[in-house]
C-alpha cells in the first residue's frame, strides 16, 4: 500500500495509545504563549527552533527540562492537555494512557491537590471536546530515588483521583533499577493501582526481568532488549506481559538500534509477545502515531493485517474492562472494512 492510501485507512480507523507522556504532547504554539507570559515579549523563533536542535538522548532531555521549567503556575499545565487532545484527534486515537510526571512540579511548590485538579479539567475537557476517554499513570520516577517515589505514591492513594488508574517506573534506568522500588510497586498493586516500567530502553533484559518478577509489573515500556534475549522473550509470551514498542524513540536515543530497520518488532511479534505501538515524546521525537505505524509497515516487513492486529493489541492491553476491550476491537474491524469498501481500487 502506498503512504496516502496508508495514512488515510490509519485515520480512519480509531487507535490506543498506551505509552505517551502528557507533556510530550506539546505544541509549539503552547511554548510561545508560556515564554510570552513569563518574559513580556514574543519568543524569537531562534531560541524556539534551538529547543528542538539535538540529536542525542542529552540534547532531548535538556530540552525537554528547559520546557517543564516554563511552567510556572499549575494552571499553566493546561495548555498541554489542550496540546494533548489536539494529537488524539490528529491522530484517532479514542483511548489513551498518558504518563503524568509530578516530581518537577511540586519540586517548585505546587501541591499535588493542584496538580490532581488539573488532571481531572484535562481528562473531562479531552472527552468533551473529542469524545475520546484518557486515562493518568503517574510516573513515581526512579530518577529521585526511593523516597520520591514513596511520597508520589502517597500523594495518589491520598487524592484517590478517580482518572489516576496506576503508577509507572520511569527516567535514568541505569541510575534508578527496578528492583530498588519493590516496596513502592507492591504496595500500589496492594491498593488496587496498576503497574508499567520503562525497562529495556537503555539496560539489557534483566531489567525487563525485575520489573516482571519483582515490581509485578503489569505492561513494559519499551522492552527493546527483549528481543536480544530469547528467555526474556518466552517469559513475556507464557506471562501475556505486553510491550509497549516505542519505535523512533528507541532509534533515536542510538543505544542499541540507529534505524528503524533495526528494531526486534517483528521478532518480538512474530514470536507471540503481544506489542503495541506507542510515540513516547510525539514532539520531542517529531513523530505521530500514525507516522509510527507507517515506519513498521514500510521498514519491518509487517503486514497490513499484522498492523490490524497490533492496533488491536493496545485496545487488549489497556486497562480497561474485556466487554470496553471488545467494543473497541468491533469498532477497528467496522472501520477498517468500510474504508476498503470506499476504496475499492486501492492497491494493497
Amino acid at each position: 500500500m502506498n503512504e496516502k492510501d496508508f495514512y488515510s485507512l490509519l485515520k480512519s480507523v480509531p487507535k490506543a495509545e498506551l505509552h505517551i507522556h502528557e507533556e510530550a504532547a506539546i505544541g509549539k504554539g503552547t511554548i510561545k504563549k508560556l515564554y510570552k507570559k513569563y518574559n513580556g515579549m514574543g519568543m524569537p523563533d531562534a531560541e524556539l527552533n534551538k529547543l528542538f536542535d539535538y540529536n542525542d538522548l542529552a540534547g532531548f532531555l535538556d530540552s525537554f527540562i528547559a520546557i517543564q521549567n516554563m511552567f510556572k503556575k499549575p494552571e499553566d499545565l493546561k495548555y498541554t492537555f489542550s496540546d494533548l487532545a489536539n494529537y488524539l484527534k490528529r491522530n484517532n486515537i479514542t483511548y489513551c494512557e498518558t504518563f503524568f510526571s509530578p516530581t518537577s512540579h511540586i519540586k517548585k511548590g505546587f501541591s499535588f491537590k493542584e496538580l490532581s485538579k488539573i488532571i481531572t479539567d484535562g481528562v473531562e475537557m479531552i472527552q468533551k471536546k473529542t469524545g475520546f476517554t484518557v486515562r493518568i499513570i503517574v510516573d513515581v520516577s526512579r530518577s529521585f530515588g526511593l523516597e520520591n517515589a514513596q511520597r508520589n505514591l502517597d500523594y495518589i492513594l491520598e487524592e484517590k483521583n478517580p482518572y489516576i488508574i496506576g503508577i509507572g517506573l520511569g527516567g535514568d534506568e541505569e541510575k534508578g533499577p527496578a528492583k530498588d522500588f519493590e516496596s513502592v510497586f507492591l504496595q500500589a498493586e496492594k491498593a488496587g493501582l496498576h503497574r508499567v516500567t520503562h525497562a529495556g530502553e537503555i539496560c539489557p533484559s534483566f531489567s525487563i526481568k525485575d520489573s516482571i518478577n519483582i515490581l509485578h509489573a503489569e505492561r513494559i515500556g519499551h522492552s527493546l532488549t527483549a528481543g536480544y534475549d530469547e528467555e526474556c522473550i518466552k517469559e513475556m509470551k507464557e506471562k501475556k506481559i505486553p510491550a509497549e514498542l516505542c519505535p523512533t524513540s528507541n532509534t533515536f536515543i542510538k543505544k542499541y538500534i540507529t534505524k528503524i530497520e533495526q528494531h526486534p518488532a517483528k521478532k518480538l511479534y512474530d514470536a507471540g509477545v503481544h506489542i503495541m505501538i506507542n510515540t513516547d515524546d510525539p514532539t520531542f521525537f517529531k513523530v505521530s502515531l500514525i507516522d509510527e505505524y507507517w515506519r513498521i509497515y514500510k521498514g519491518l516487513n509487517f503486514s497490513l493485517d499484522d498492523i490490524k492486529n497490533i492496533i488491536k493489541n493496545s485496545f487488549t492491553a489497556a486497562f480497561i474492562s474485556d466487554e470496553q476491550k471488545t467494543e473497541y476491537c468491533k469498532q477497528v474491524d467496522t472501520a477498517w472494512d468500510q474504508w476498503f469498501l470506499n476504496h475499492p481500487d486501492c492497491k494493497i
